[in-house]
Formats: structure tokens, sequence, C-alpha cells
């Protein structure tokens, strides 16, 4: 395994979530994917349906939504002008404008509905008795004046808590008069009782008058999540969000939990029928390599005689189907370690290959099978480290801190001078957000072993995210002068540029580290330099088609690569490309190993699934939303 490798880099922690943490492993394209997030968190309207809601993932498979809270602000401003506010243009004038005509026509909803729910009841007037019959034989004035006098009653009644009084005079009322409010009241009743089918069919009445009335539509969506039908209650509370203006904190966070469930239901169905296989050879190689190398063991040696078919034999083949790099050395390595362990005979090599099996099941999501195996090599060899290191790494995907912690206590009383043991629990620290520990971590981890790349990258990330931007330049600049032939400082060192806005030199980089890969690895090609090239296109020039390109040519070098998918379907949803956009969200959920992974994937492709909705059931919301994403400038810093 060489050293010019990439190791997974640190998860950023962008929304502070600390409930459930991703194992370096699937943190290899996280800062990458800081970028994707950051930039749906800076197109908000155009990243989701619902505009001020943007969902953005984390390395740990939590689905975070980011409001903007201002949105409404526009309406209550409108001609005026304070000390230091800028003179609106006047596209935000007329937007603030439209904002105004609907908050007043939700007021005149409320207005009708005032007394509905109130505890006060009025002293109730004679109420006339109307059927279907009787309704015949009113006046057109008759029946306005009725149906005000049976609404006020079902208005009382419902303020006194008897609703099937009340459901009996909004119905009579709507025998008058049908009237989106009656309808959406009576609702109201049918909730209060928990008939939640009869919620279904009066909101939908309510809404076919009015397409655009927010309680029935936010009523409706409520029963459809008590009937578990997310998926229409997603639509209709994102419908809300989109009348409102994105201004109402409840319906942004009833979007944020309804695509939470939409993605969390289908996410179980999609891992229970995955095959498991082998991720990408990039995220393969990620981990694999953030292991310092080593030679063969004695015994394994290139020069060693072994027999055919032996499970030493197997095991040497497993170990150099590794050092390929590729998707078919990964694939051969995998199945060359089963057999190994088949065929048994491997003396002092057990523990190793045990190791090996428990990496390869690891990474194919087959955690019970993989932690078994990691804990036998464990076993029979205790001094072994490496094993300990990797079972830290699946406690901490599961979510075990306490855990983790112990493996890499465990690792340091057998060696306390093993260099991987303080990379890797860096690696844990930085996730937490625990950066002064990581930082120190990293650096023991380079006086043990000051030729290992990782850890000087890795020290220089952190003191980025710690705000000491000058030594972490610093940190990159010593890394190119002593590690001038690795790609992946240059990748890294653009990625830290990008973040600073300084694209030209981000992409003079990130085209050094692309043409290293060429000349070194042309069979195991990373890709990451490529994606990252291209996401500094998009927010430098706002140049999708070259951005476009370079994913496709990422795609066709590694075509399971998750991160390059989510990077095409970014760039196409921008663009308002989005059936296409939703094939490649669809495909990076196909592409997840983890259930976690899995969800993030669809909380994006459900979000844009919604979108598709929107424009067919609610063209003009469709237009609305696109008005408001037509205004958003080039994405700001990204971070």
């Amino acid at each position: 395994m060489s050293a010019e490798s990439i190791p997974p880099p640190p998860v950023r922690n962008i929304a502070g979530n600390s409930s459930s943490f991703p194992s370096p492993a699937t943190a290899s394209s996280s800062s990458t994917w800081d970028r994707l997030t950051a930039w749906a968190s800076n197109h908000k309207a155009i990243v989701y349906t619902a505009g001020a809601v943007a969902v953005i993932v984390t390395g740990a498979g939590a689905v975070y939504y980011f409001s903007d809270s201002n949105k409404g602000s526009a309406a209550g401003d409108a001609g005026t002008s304070g000390t230091g506010e800028k003179r609106r243009s006047k596209k935000e004038r007329r937007k603030a404008k439209e904002q105004a005509k609907e908050q007043a026509k939700a007021s005149s909803h409320d207005e009708a509905e005032k007394g509905l729910g109130s505890s006060a009841v009025e002293e109730e007037p004679k109420l006339p008795e109307i059927d279907e019959e009787s309704v015949e034989k009113l006046s057109a004035e008759e029946r306005r004046e009725y149906a005000a006098k049976l609404k006020a009653g079902g208005n009382n009644a419902y303020g006194s808590k008897d609703y099937n009084e009340a459901i009996k005079l909004y119905g009579q009322a709507i025998l008058c008069r049908p009237d989106p409010i009656f309808y959406s009241n009576r609702a109201a009743c049918y909730s209060a009782l928990g008939d939640w089918d009869k919620v279904v069919e009066d909101t939908t009445a309510a809404i076919a008058l009015d397409s655009e009335y927010v309680k029935a539509l936010n009523r409706r969506a409520n029963a459809y999540e008590h009937l578990e039908k997310y998926s229409e209650a997603l639509l209709d509370y994102t419908a809300s969000c989109i009348i409102e203006g994105f201004s109402k904190e409840q319906s942004a966070q009833s979007v944020e939990r309804l695509l939470k469930k939409v993605a969390e239901a289908k996410g179980k169905a999609i891992l229970a029928a995955k095959k498991k296989k082998l991720p990408s050879p990039t995220f393969v190689t990620n981990y694999l390599q953030s292991f310092r190398t080593k030679p063969h063991p004695e015994g394994l040696e290139e020069t060693a005689e072994l027999e055919d078919g032996t499970g030493r034999f197997h095991l040497r083949a497993c170990l150099n189907a590794i050092a390929r790099k590729s998707r078919e050395g990964y694939e051969e390595a995998a199945d060359a370690c089963e057999k190994a362990l088949d065929l048994d005979e491997l003396g002092d090599h057990e523990a190793l290959a045990y190791n090996m099996r428990g990496t390869f099941r690891y990474l194919r999501g087959e955690n019970d099978d993989a932690l078994s195996d990691l804990t036998r090599s464990i076993e029979l060899k205790p001094s072994y480290t490496q094993s300990y290191i990797k079972r830290a790494s699946m406690h901490l995907e599961l979510g075990n801190r306490d855990g983790a912690a112990k493996d890499f206590e465990q690792a340091t009383e057998q060696n306390k001078d093993d260099p991987d043991i303080y990379y890797h629990r860096a690696q844990l620290h930085f996730i937490l957000a625990e950066f002064a520990d990581a930082a120190k971590d990293y650096q023991k981890s380079i006086d043990l072993d000051r030729h290992f790349i990782f850890s000087h990258i890795q020290l220089g990330v952190t003191q980025y995210k710690m705000g000491s931007v000058a030594s972490s330049m610093a940190t990159f600049r010593r890394c190119i002068k002593n590690f001038d032939r690795v790609p992946d400082v240059y990748n890294y060192y653009g990625e830290l540029l990008l973040d600073q806005q300084k694209y030209h030199e981000a992409i003079e980089k990130f085209d050094t580290a692309v043409e290293m890969e060429r000349q070194t690895k042309p069979l195991g090609m990373n890709v990451l330099p490529l994606i990252n090239k291209a996401l500094a296109l998009f927010q430098w020039k706002q140049d999708f088609q070259e951005a476009e390109k370079l994913c496709q040519k990422s795609l066709i070098i590694d075509p399971e690569c998750d991160i390059a998918v989510a990077t095409m379907a970014q760039l196409l949803l921008q663009q308002g490309k989005v059936t296409e956009a939703l094939k490649y969200f669809e495909r990076a959920a196909e592409l997840s190993r983890t259930e976690g992974e899995i969800v993030n994937a669809l909380s994006y492709a459900e979000a844009t699934r919604t979108q598709l909705e929107v424009q067919e059931k609610y063209p003009q919301l469709a237009s609305r939303l696109h008005g408001m994403g037509s205004g958003l400038g080039p994405p700001g810093n990204m971070r």
C-alpha cells in the first residue's frame, strides 16, 4: 500500500450534531460534501422546493435544515428605509407587495375562523334547521345569512368541545354556502376526534375551493402524517411553506420532520433489499490507505515459496490484489482472504487474515460479522494494534463513542509508539469537534513518523478549523516542499484555498493534483481533485458545462463514486433540470453503504421529487418558487 494515497479526511460537523458519529471511513469525501452542503445552505430555494428550508447532510447521517428567518419581513418593511438600510430593488419591492397580499389573504381566513378553538362561548342565538330539501327554498341572501349563523354556532360548539354538534352545524352551513373555511373548520372537529380520513376529505374540499388555503393544507398534512402517508404530508407542508414565503418556522420544521420520515422509511426498505458489495474504489482506497504502509509479514514475502491453493497462498494473493488499487483488485482481495480462512493452515498469520476479512466485511456494511472478525483477530494476537483501530472506527460509525475510546486505549497499552493509533484517534477528536485534542494527536503521529503525509495534511486542516489560517497555510506550504510529488497535498491545499474563495489558486492546485494522479496511479486514479475543480468552476464562474464535464469524467473513471454522483445531481438541480437531478440523487442512494448514508441521499431525492410534484399539482406555486430562486446570487463563502 503506497503512502501516496488519500486517508479519510475528517468530517466537518456542519450542523453541530453529536448524537451519532461517522467513522473515518465514511468521511472519505467529507470536505467535498462540505462544499455541497454549504452550497445547499446558500441556495436554499433551488436545493429544496421549500426555498428557505435547505437540506444539509452531515457525515453522521443526520439531516438538518436552515430556515431563512428574514423571508417574511419584507412585507412589513415595504416602503420603509431605516438607518443604514439599503434601498431595495424594484424586484424586492414587488416581492414584498406580493407577500403583503398573501398575508392579507391569510388574515381574512383567520378573521373568518375567529372563535374556532376559543374557550369563550358566546350566547348562542336560535339557529335555523337546514337540510338538503329546505335549503333549496332559500334565497341567495338567506343562504348567506343562515350560513354565517350556522358557522358561528359551530364555532361555539367547537369552543365547548362539543365536536359532533359543531360538525353538524358546519355541515348545515356548507349546505347553505360551500365555503373553504366551513370545510376546514369541520376538519378541525374531525381532527379533535381523531377521524383522520374525514379530515383529509374535508380539507381536500377546502383546498379545491381555495388552493392556497394554508390552514387547510396544514390540517390535511397533519392528517396524512397520522395516516402514515408521509409523502402526501410532505407535499402539503411544502406547499404551505411556499405560500407563506417561508416565513413560518413551524411549517419549515414540519417539512424537516416529514422529509426525514420519508427518507428513513424508504431507506430501511432499500437497505433490506440491498445486495452487500464493496463501495467505490475511491472509498476503499481512502480507507485502506489511511494506515501506514508495511511490508508483507515474514513468510508471505514475494520471495517466499508457497504451495498453490493453501491458506497462506491466498492471503498473500489478498495483499497483492490490494496493492493494485482497483475495483477488480479489491474484489479479488476480498475473495482471497475468505478462501484463506476457509483453508486454514495460516499459523501466525491467522490474525492478519481475520483482520483483512473483517475489513472487507466492514466496507460492505456487514457490521456484525466485521466486528466478530476483528475481535477474533485481537484474541489471536492482542498486540495487533491495527485491529483495535479498525474496530474503533466501527464503534464510532455505530455511535458507540465509549467503545471507540476504549479500543484506542487498549491499542496504546499494546504499543504506545504506533503512530497509526494517534492518527486515527485524532480523527475521532476531529469528528467530535475536539480540535485541540485532534491537533495534539496529529502532532504525536508526526513525531513518531514524519514520513506519513496525511498526518501533516490533517494537522493543517485542523489548524484551519481552529481559526489558525496562517498556521494552516504554513503547514501546507511545508507539505508541498517536503512532499512535492504527492497529489493529495495539492488537492487538500486547494480545498482550503477554495474555502477562502481564492478560486484561481485553488484550481491550479486541483489541476496539479489531477496530473499527478494520472502519472502515478493510472489504474486507480483518485477522482476527488476533478470533483473539487468542478465545484470551484461552479462557484467562481457558474460554469455548469465544464463542471458537468468534469463530473462525467470522474464517473467514467469511477462509476460508483457517490460524491461525483451527488455533485452532478446538485449541478443539474441548480440549472432547474429537476428530473435529471432526481435520477442522480436516487443513484447516490443506491451507491450508499450504510443506512445513514442511504437516508442522506434519499433526503435529497425526496426533496427533489417533491419539487416535481409541486410543479405538477401547484403550477402557480412552482412559478413563484422559481422567482425566489432566480434572485439568488453566486455562492458565498463555502464553509
